[in-house]
């Protein structure tokens, strides 16, 4: 039998990230503080000690070399994890991500591929200043030639991670920093890997679909069993947002005939549109109300006092469901 330990969701990283250094000597991690100091979240903690400078790198406050450097790496045969300490930092290497960490399969007509997985955390919860809270997954899922990822429990993460770092092409990762430490779940020891691109169902239900991802998973769960008295929800955490699972999302639609989107990003170009377009081109004869997104604002991350308001929590959540299944 296969042994377990009870891990946080940075725990996971971190497990997920040791297990493939272990198996691979090409893969390697890169970022600031990431050696010595483990990580600002400590995601990467003692790995230095276990793999050494080669490959556990510190590398000076430079996002775009970072990703610049990850990008080279790959090129040359490597596969680079660079670690940006919050998402919202990543937008000074974004010229490398969109112009070269994407395009180096189609720029080589096939010839080459760009294995690195980018790691960031991302989101509110945790009273950061802005650009310590955002959530922008849409920016890289609307990028071709990446893919992204973005779990929701630990055992997904390190499963996930494994695949993310065994892929061929370049990922983004996206961690949910709010959740890095809410709870606990067993994770074997062993690697495993969980596919890129399939969702999973979290909660089977009949009355209306929901689909979300990453921290916002939970909640949805907490407003699912809010309203078990007046309908019956099913959750469908995607996991993968690049290439997402169009057939699991379908799939949910035709069943209950009803959805709503559920993430904290901003309402306006977020995913919520995407997936309530791709019901409306493929489930359009299913469909028994209007589809509801439940998301963040069209305005900067608010600071603290703002900031629960602003991330959908339950009550929010359930009040989007009973918009849907009393319409």
């Amino acid at each position: 039998m296969t042994e377990t330990q009870n891990l946080t969701l940075v725990q996971a990283v971190r497990d997920g990230l040791r297990d493939a250094m272990a198996a691979d000597d090409d893969v390697v991690a890169l970022g600031q503080d990431i050696g010595k100091n483990g990580g600002v979240f400590r995601a990467t903690q003692g790995l230095h000690e276990e793999f050494g400078d080669d490959r556990v790198i510190d590398t000076p406050l430079a996002e775009s070399g970072i990703i610049g450097t990850s990008v080279g790496m790959a090129a040359y045969g490597l596969k680079p994890v660079p670690e940006i300490q919050f998402s919202g930092f990543m937008y000074p290497g974004f010229d490398q991500i969109v112009s070269h960490m994407s395009r180096m399969r189609t720029r080589s007509r096939g010839r080459y591929t760009l294995p690195m997985v980018l790691r960031a955390p991302y989101g509110g919860g945790i009273r950061a200043p802005e650009h310590h809270s955002e959530s922008k997954e849409a920016f890289y899922a609307h990028e071709a030639g990446l893919k992204v990822v973005v779990p929701s429990t630990p055992y997904d993460t390190k499963g996930l991670l494994i695949s993310a770092i065994r892929d061929p092409d370049p990922v983004v990762f996206l961690e949910p920093k709010k959740i890095y430490r809410a709870f606990r779940e067993e994770v074997p020891d062993d690697p495993y890997e969980i596919p890129l691109g399939e969702a999973s169902v979290r909660r089977e239900g009949s009355d209306v679909s929901v689909f979300t991802w990453g921290a916002m998973t939970r909640p949805t769960l907490e407003a699912a069993e809010t309203v078990a008295d007046e309908m019956d929800v099913e959750v469908v955490d995607l996991r993968t947002l690049s290439p997402m699972d169009e057939e699991a999302i379908v799939e949910s639609f035709k069943k209950t005939g009803r959805a709503a989107v559920v993430h904290e990003a901003p309402f306006t170009g977020g995913l919520a549109g995407e997936i309530a377009a791709t019901l409306q081109e493929r489930a359009l004869l299913h469909q028994e109300a209007p589809i509801e997104r439940v998301t963040g604002f069209d305005t900067p991350f608010p600071l603290y006092a703002l900031e629960d308001y602003y991330t959908p929590g339950p009550a929010r959540i359930a009040e989007g469901l009973r918009n849907v299944v009393e319409f």
